[in-house]
């Protein structure tokens, strides 16, 4: 239903943090699908500090994008030392839920995914569009946590944009799942 560009993103400290968001392609089917996945590095082979971001055609990977500021995401950590087992297998099912539009009524609320390769440890957010509608927010965080197959006693937080934007104190995780 949506077309959905790849964005690439290295940590190069000589540039800004949007001169190092580089959209790598935009596909419009399932097809163009499997021919970039097939040609790009899986996840946790990334170096560390580099990202690789899903986000409808015309959405920017960040909090300022007109289409993100009011919304949030869900994040899913997962432990360095679990990168080669779980890292690839989340990202490629996250993608899939994206392209598959999977959450149903849900799905004009998902944004696009970020899967943040780090030497301390890994993340996979999941952006939505309206941090204003718990309802779907609590169903797209259990549908996500159904497909990965995270143990229902871990529990994922949901991260409101505005107030992580803000660092606040205040700033905490609104919802669980």
């Amino acid at each position: 239903q949506n077309a959905w560009t790849l964005w690439f993103f290295k940590n190069d400290k000589s540039r800004s943090w949007e001169e190092n968001q580089g959209p790598i392609i935009t596909v419009t089917t399932v097809e163009d699908f499997w021919s970039l996945y097939n040609h790009i590095e899986v996840a946790s082979r990334l170096p560390a500090g580099c990202d690789y971001s899903l986000f409808k055609e015309g959405i920017f990977p960040d909090w300022e994008d007109v289409r993100n500021a009011p919304g949030g995401r869900w994040m899913i950590n997962v432990d360095k030392r679990q990168r080669s087992q779980c890292l690839d297998t989340y990202w490629l099912e996250i993608l899939f839920f994206l392209i598959g539009e999977h959450a149903d009524q849900h799905a004009h609320q998902v944004n696009g995914a970020v899967v943040n390769v780090r030497g301390k440890g890994d993340k996979l957010a999941i952006w939505l569009a309206d941090a204003s509608q718990p309802d779907s927010i609590t169903r797209i965080g259990k549908m996500i946590k159904e497909r990965l197959e995270i143990d229902p006693d871990q529990t994922i937080g949901f991260n409101i944009h505005s107030e992580e934007k803000a660092r606040s104190s205040s700033a905490k995780k609104k919802w669980f799942v």
